[in-house]
């Protein structure tokens, strides 16, 4: 299966129905909608478009999604970021598309600003504790020391990156550093989505990638969009809503532990990995749910919180304003009941 690999959970909008132009009994104008999904990057997308006119075709879009996973995808051999993390020195490649920069350059913008709490080079720890491969293998203090000696996104460090118009080299150290954008890849896919409808001159539309979204002024009822976030409770056959939360112009990505983990010997081992202990981070937080303005930074930025933990998430939003993020946190108390937290400036997108 082709695309990239996500170790998130959903979040997804309340309610979607299909209609014409009308007003309802209570004198309220419906507006018609078109709707648009598909398959990528092993998951599923939808876009929704109010009254478009027909701006924005399927192909188009399918076009576009191609053309990124050839980039950014691990699935793909012959993507850029496979040819780069196959090399074992140096390499010259073509980045047509820009998509690697872009990604690359917001990595390591977001990397230093967490001090490292998000890390693209995590991929040889990704692979070695089995999620890659749906595996459970818990590696050895041994094993995670050793692959932690090329585990820096570091500039200078393990990797040198330059480019020069569409032309991108890539100098390593050390030919086991690998790069995996997973944590940042599907929120910039919906952002140049976005950008792609955007420019087709559409006002209100709606645009979602595996879970992770972005939209634009309103609905079809002519309101912010009504987005639900996921109760973080594992095993439910059915997925149930935590609560709504009502934005426009504005991204939105959640990232948690609650869905993708494993039990070995009696030892719970979560998908989010502390880049700098190499391992599986234990702390009581669930679901981090992020708003930015780039549904890029949302992503990002909801992984890097999963890490940090409630206090350090909360506190990271509160001393860097500049990045313009709320949060929506979810956590376990002593008591293993389910208890929330969020920035202050989140409880406006609650009402």
């Amino acid at each position: 299966m082709s695309g990239i690999l996500k170790r998130k959970v959903l979040i997804w909008i309340a309610i979607i129905s299909l209609g014409v132009v009308l007003t309802s009994c209570e004198g309220k104008t419906i507006y018609e909608t078109h709707t648009i999904s598909g398959n990528t990057q092993g998951t599923t997308y939808t876009i929704i478009i109010v009254d478009d006119n027909g701006k924005i075709n399927k192909s188009e879009i399918d076009a576009q999604l191609r053309n990124f996973d050839l980039s950014l995808s691990t699935y793909i051999g012959e993507s850029v970021i496979s040819k780069i993390n196959n090399s074992s020195t140096s390499i010259v490649i073509s980045d047509a598309f820009h998509f690697f920069e872009k990604c690359y350059l917001e990595s390591q913008h977001i990397y230093e600003v967490t001090n490292g709490k998000f890390d693209p080079s995590v991929f040889p720890l990704v692979k070695g504790w089995g999620f890659m491969n749906d595996l459970e293998t818990p590696l050895a203090q041994d094993q995670i020391d050793s692959i932690l000696n090329f585990v820096s996104f570091e500039r200078g460090g393990h990797h040198q990156v330059d480019f020069q118009d569409a032309e991108i080299t890539v100098t390593k150290s050390n030919p086991n550093f690998k790069l995996d954008f997973n944590a940042i890849a599907q929120g910039l896919s919906v952002d140049v989505i976005y950008d792609f409808i955007e420019k087709k001159g559409c006002k209100n539309f709606y645009v979602e990638i595996g879970g992770e979204l972005k939209v634009k002024g309103h609905n079809k009822n002519g309101t912010p969009w009504n987005i639900a976030v996921d109760s973080p409770i594992e095993n439910l056959q059915t997925r149930e809503r935590d609560t709504i939360i009502h934005i426009s112009d504005k991204a939105i990505a959640t990232s948690g532990n609650y869905r993708k983990f494993y039990v070995k010997e009696g030892i719970k081992y979560s998908h989010t990995l502390n880049p700098s202990t190499g391992k599986p981070v234990t702390h009581s937080l669930l679901s981090a749910t992020v708003i930015a303005n780039m549904c890029s930074a949302s992503d990002a930025f909801a992984t890097a919180f999963m890490v940090m933990g409630t206090e350090g998430a909360l506190k990271f939003v509160r001393e860097h304003p500049e990045e313009n993020l709320e949060v929506y946190l979810l956590f376990a108390n002593s008591k293993g009941e389910i208890q929330h937290a969020m920035s202050d400036g989140f409880s406006k997108y609650l009402e």
